[in-house]
Formats: structure tokens, sequence, C-alpha cells
């Protein structure tokens, strides 16, 4: 008896515990994608830079506003996960035109509505990070009023912020135009990117993330 119950014990699968939790809160440019298309967001591939102690839920979706994602209860199922760190990424969709209902002002109440992020995610103990909106590859910037507007939320609040709207446009410029279309989830899409274009964008955001949260440096792999 005293052996079986040796052999089930080394036999139990071993489970790693979860000493960290990051959720991530944004749009389309970061969300989860399956195999039915190429298309990937940079949220999906966090996980990926941690040891399995960190766990990472990702509750971007496409089309969703800082107004939309708080109004459908995508925030509320973020920070229902108990998150040690959130990351909040938006400004595509707020971008929009006014006359959509997703559309915000950006130093209007897409600035209220990251305040609500901010001090929400406080209140549940969790560390909140603020991400500049991904550039678009396009010639006229239209999310420079939102990544302005989400940097100076981040001063006022003392708020962790990772410039991605700034690291990226370094990127697409050091990239060159053809380089940079390697990363296009398809030839007339200026915003999404492929597995090769999320990965280099999860990569930006990572560089800033570890040095922001030392927690999260030592669950590397």
């Amino acid at each position: 008896m005293k052996f079986l119950l040796a052999m089930l014990f080394f036999a139990a699968p071993v489970v790693a515990e979860t000493n960290l939790r990051i959720a991530i809160a944004g749009d389309s440019t970061v969300a989860e994608y399956g195999d039915k298309t190429t298309q990937r967001g940079w949220g999906q591939y966090i996980q990926w830079y941690f040891r399995d102690s960190v766990q990472v839920s990702n509750l971007a979706k496409g089309g969703r506003s800082t107004k939309t994602f708080l109004n459908e209860g995508l925030w509320a199922k973020s920070l229902a996960v108990k998150p040690d760190v959130i990351l909040i990424q938006f400004g595509h969709n707020d971008s929009h035109d006014p006359k959509q209902p997703e559309a915000t002002n950006a130093a209007g109440d897409y600035a209220d509505y990251l305040r609500n992020f901010v001090d929400e995610a406080r209140a549940a103990g969790a560390v909140p990070v603020l991400i500049t909106p991904v550039q678009r590859r396009t010639k006229v910037d239209s999310l420079l009023p939102y990544a302005d507007a989400m940097r100076a939320v981040a001063t006022e609040k003392q708020v962790a912020l990772i410039d991605l709207h700034g690291s990226s446009g370094k990127l697409y410029g050091e990239l060159g135009e053809a380089a940079t279309a390697e990363l296009e989830a398809n030839a007339k899409d200026r915003t999404h990117f492929n597995e090769k274009g999320a990965r280099a964008i999860a990569a930006l955001v990572m560089k800033e993330l570890v040095e922001i949260d030392p927690r999260l440096k030592k669950e590397l792999r």
C-alpha cells in the first residue's frame, strides 16, 4: 500500500504556482486571434516571455475603445481575474469619426476613461500600465492626440507609461517601407499585424515593461 501511494504521488502532474497575474485591456492591435486568420495582436505573445508562474489574461477585443470596453463589461472582466499588473492600450477606435458610437475626444472623455481605469485598477490592488496606441503605418498620424492625452494622464496620475506610439514609429522609420510591409496583416492593412509584426511590437512592450515592475523581470524565461 505504501508503495502504491508513493507511485501515485510521483505520477501526479506538477502544477506551476501562479506568482503573478497580468491582464491586458485593448483593441484589435492587442487581441488574440485563431488559426483562421493570419492577423495577430501583440498581446498574444506576452505570455511567451514568462515562465508558467506568470498568468497572462488577454481581454483585448477588436473594435473596442475606452468607452465600449467599459460599457460592454470587458473592463470588469479584466479586474475579475485579480491581476497584479494590468496593461491598458486604447486609441485606435477612440479616434474614429465622432458620429461613431465608439469614438471619444482625446482630451475629453478618452482621458476621463483612462483616469477611471487607473483609479479602479489601483483600488483592486493592481499596478496599471498605460500604453500609448501603437502607430498606424500611415502618412497622417491620427493617433497622436490620443498618445499625447495618455501621456498627460500618466503624468497627472503618476502612473507607469510605455510609449509604444513613439517606439513603434521609431521602429517603422528604421525598417523603411519595404521591411515594415512585412509586418502587415495584409497588403491593404496599415494598422494590424501578422505574427512577425505582432511579435515585433510585443518586444517593444516587453523592453519597457520589465523595467517598470521588477517582479516581472524575475519571472522571465
